[in-house]
């Protein structure tokens, strides 16, 4: 198991750079990394897709831990929004775990196609929406928690890609809207990741050391990487040009998203 996990710390070394130094959330290249490594590694199985986004969301649990406390330090939490979110997100996030693991892995990995494709072109354009509002109540809080919990659960990631604009859309500072995002990361990450473990249960056809839908020896190499260079792509962000990376980045997402497509339908 620890001679597996060792093969999966050079890609978490890359996602957790790009994700301290881009902003993105880690499960936007945790996923592809492993839809690209399993088939590479030897795993036949047709839960490929299942497997790389449980895995995911479990890692996002720990790399959130950190990024929450950090955020926490400096006062960019808004910790009253992020718990309105919560219910909406725990229920949204399970929901979607559950719909997601019942799914073949042809339209799971056409959403995750198409949702890279949105990613790269928000970051390519560098597209922010207009601050139109404010935050809604508790009501609408939670239901929005509850959308962004389901798309999440669907494409592996801890929900900063919707979260931040969905809060700048409501008025909210652009620190504090990275800050409570971060917050809100952590339930979407637990409850997907419990529901990727619970329907994967005893299921045959999963490879050796699986927990559920959760890859133990990827998750375990990745975390283990990811955490210590995350923060190294933080301060590295003050010293880059950021644009140009995001560009880059986007045109990477489309490489990807390339990629999928040719193997999904050719």
């Amino acid at each position: 198991m620890l001679t597996i996990a060792f093969m999966y710390m050079l890609p978490g070394c890359v996602a957790g750079l790009l994700a301290g130094l881009l902003g993105v959330g880690g499960g936007l290249v945790i996923v592809p990394i492993l839809l690209y490594m399993l088939p590479l590694q030897g795993i036949d199985t047709p839960y490929i897709n299942h497997l790389a986004l449980g895995t995911s969301l479990a890692s996002i649990v720990f790399t959130s831990l950190s990024s929450v406390r950090a955020h926490h330090k400096r006062g960019a939490v808004l910790w009253d929004s992020a718990l309105r979110f919560a219910p909406g997100i725990l229920a949204g996030t399970f929901l979607g775990g559950c719909i997601a693991a019942r799914l073949p892995s042809r339209p799971l990995t056409i959403i995750f196609i198409i949702f890279l494709c949105c990613m790269a072109l928000q970051m390519f354009m560098n597209m922010k929406p207009k601050a139109a509002r404010g935050l809604p109540g508790g009501a609408g809080l939670t239901g929005a928690g509850a959308g962004i919990g389901f798309v999440s659960s669907f494409v592996g990631i801890g929900g900063g890609s919707i979260t931040v604009p969905f809060l700048l859309w409501c008025n909210v500072d652009m620190r504090l809207a990275v800050g409570t995002s971060a917050g809100v990361g952590l339930p979407i990450a637990l409850a997907g990741a419990l529901s990727y473990i619970v329907n994967g249960w005893g299921l045959q056809g999963l490879p050796e050391y699986s927990f559920g839908f959760i890859y133990l020896p990827a998750l375990l190499g990745l975390v283990t990487a990811s955490v210590c260079t995350a923060p190294l792509g933080a301060r590295l962000a003050y010293k880059v040009s950021v644009p140009a990376l995001k560009r880059f980045f986007a045109c990477f997402l489309l490489c990807m998203a390339a990629n999928l497509a040719y193997k999904t339908f050719a």
